[in-house]
């Protein structure tokens, strides 16, 4: 099997140069002949899956859009599309229409991802404390996700629960040490807990010195919002809490 993003650089140019053709359509034939891959539905799917994805990674989001609409018509009521229906309309700001997409979800369903978009929801809402219910039951069904783990100690600091933030960030940091969004984070939950030592300590892995004063320095002013703000207000924006 080819890795994704190999997949979703054949599947490109098929989706931008088809007149009037379904993408779908052409996709399905095109790329297995490309990939040596069968040309099922479930093949088709998970390749264009990893495509929309990878638009939305690029930053590409209303194009993920689109391709989201044209994937609807094929695989209707999609779980895994809705959830990156979801994130793409709450990268754009459309929390109202993410929200609307959100109940298209079954509310019985307790899968790691599901509860997590809707901790996102929740936290883009300004309902923090909620958000932090949602990402604490998707960190107990999908316990290996460092961000899923940012995402509940970003929560829990905003609900004011500075030392429940600090454990969640710091297990988090130690499954991904390398998440420079999660390291910012724990360093803010040090701050706001009077640790300022240990989150110098934190930041001094940091090696450009310049880099490392402006993080201090956005990380200070941050605390120092928070530290006003009323627990369970929304102030801050949301894509803090999960990158």
């Amino acid at each position: 099997m080819m890795h994704s993003r190999r997949a979703a650089a054949l599947l490109v140019p098929l989706l931008m140069g088809l007149g009037g053709q379904s993408a779908l359509a052409a996709a399905r034939a095109s790329a297995a002949e490309a990939l040596g891959e069968p040309t099922g539905q479930g093949s088709t799917r998970t390749l264009y899956l990893s495509l929309i994805r990878q638009a939305r990674a690029d930053g590409r989001t209303r194009a993920a859009l689109a391709y989201l609409d044209d994937f609807d018509r094929q695989y209707p009521r999609d779980r895994e599309a809705l959830v990156l229906r979801v994130n793409c309309l709450l990268d754009l700001g459309q929390t109202g229409e993410a929200q609307n997409v959100l109940k298209r979800i079954p509310p019985n369903d307790q899968s790691g991802e599901v509860l997590e978009i809707r901790g996102h929801v929740a936290a883009a809402l300004g309902d923090w404390m909620q958000a932090a219910r949602d990402y604490g039951a998707a960190l107990e069904a999908s316990p290996t996700s460092p961000l899923i783990g940012n995402a509940l100690g970003y929560a829990r600091l905003r609900c004011g629960q500075t030392g429940e933030a600090v454990e969640a960030l710091r297990a988090a940091h130690d499954l991904a040490p390398s998440e420079a969004v999660i390291r910012n984070n724990l360093a803010l939950a040090l701050t706001m807990a009077g640790r300022g030592t240990e989150a110098d300590a934190l930041l001094s892995a940091i090696r450009d010195a310049g880099a490392r004063a402006r993080i201090r320095h956005e990380i200070t002013s941050e605390a120092a919002m928070l530290g006003m703000a009323t627990h369970g207000e929304g102030g801050a924006d949301a894509s803090a809490a999960h990158g």
